[in-house]
């Protein structure tokens, strides 16, 4: 028996904690919305936020290839965007390329890094190099970071749009769609105006996942140092255990339930791996980063100046013929 039949024998067909959780979220967010809602504004706000933040994290969970074997039925369990702003297919294309280790924190390679290259932020106007220096700030990233996320994504993609890319207009269309649908409920529905859901529940839900990303990744000459283990948090749920992030980048396809036995079993050998990135807890990070920047802006070492040459293509780890080798990271979601 192959390598390949026994990982997939291990890994059951359909993963119910994800299937179960799928529907948590979306049964909390309409009893919150139709049921909490009008008695107890605030509240409900609140626990929108937070069911923003999780579908967020389901997300994640379900481009990695979750819960089951079947890309178009796991896609069905974030078909509608209760956080509004992110097209499920967009944010599966870029983060797959992200998971390219070996570029990890390249300003151009890896469409997750917050470092830029020095040649492009030396063209920026004062205000906006104003604006990225509060937002390397922990504070500044749960406060300005999904403003100016946002506002970038959606001017890229417009571009790319504008110049014929069929398979972003495909996933912003599918979005519309999903939106369609959640955007009355929201406004009509729950009675709760959408400049309100937007400014709460949509931003609050953004800056609690920008708790995790602040510190995930940092430039390393080693690329097993540059992703960060968060050993323990209470936000570990809302994060599907991402908080242990290298374990995650290391082990992409384990379900999130899995990961912190995973750690466990391994403690000293994950934390020896990736040469002691790691912190006890977030505590420890707001305290040591809420106003004071843990990384530069400009990236320390790469994209210095302009650099020709091809664009880089990540590879991952796959089975051919001929053995075990390498494939190209899919840059768009599988065609069934």
């Amino acid at each position: 028996m192959t390598s390949k039949s026994i990982r997939q024998r291990s890994v059951p067909a359909i993963e119910w904690p994800t299937v179960v959780l799928a529907f948590f979220c979306y049964a909390t967010w309409f009893a919150t919305g139709f049921l909490l809602w009008p008695s107890y504004p605030i509240l409900a706000l609140a626990i929108l936020a937070f069911t923003a933040a999780l579908q967020s994290s389901i997300m994640h969970e379900v481009l990695h290839g979750h819960p089951t074997r079947n890309a178009r039925v796991n896609e069905a369990f974030v078909f509608l965007p209760i956080g509004l702003v992110w097209p499920f297919r967009r944010f599966k294309t870029i983060h797959l390329r992200h998971h390219a280790d070996e570029r990890l924190t390249d300003p151009l390679d890896d469409p997750e890094s917050y470092y830029q290259a020095l040649w492009q932020h030396d063209d920026l106007p004062s205000t906006m190099k104003f604006l990225l220096k509060i937002n390397n700030t922990m504070a500044g990233r749960l406060v300005l970071g999904p403003w100016l996320s946002c506002v970038g994504f959606f001017i890229d993609d417009a571009k790319h749009m504008i110049a014929g890319d069929k398979a972003i207009r495909k996933a912003w269309l599918l979005h519309a769609i999903g939106l369609a649908i959640v955007v009355p409920i929201v406004q009509f529905g729950f009675g709760i105006p959408l400049w309100l859901y937007i400014l709460v529940p949509v931003w609050l839900g953004q800056s609690l996942i920008s708790i995790r990303t602040f510190a995930e990744h940092q430039w390393s000459e080693h690329p097993e140092g540059r992703t960060v283990i968060v050993e323990r948090s209470p936000l570990s749920f809302l994060f599907l255990n991402n908080n242990l992030h290298f374990v995650h980048h290391k082990s992409p396809t384990v379900a999130w339930y899995r990961l912190p036995k995973l750690f466990r079993d391994r403690r000293d050998e994950w934390l020896r791996m990736n040469n002691g990135y790691a912190y006890p807890n977030y505590f420890a990070l707001i305290k040591a980063y809420a106003f004071k920047a843990k990384e530069p802006i400009v990236h320390p070492v790469l994209r210095r100046a302009p650099e020709p040459g091809r664009a880089f293509k990540p590879r991952v780890r796959a089975r051919s013929i001929n053995g075990l080798g390498s494939a190209p990271v899919p840059a768009e979601p599988p065609k069934e």
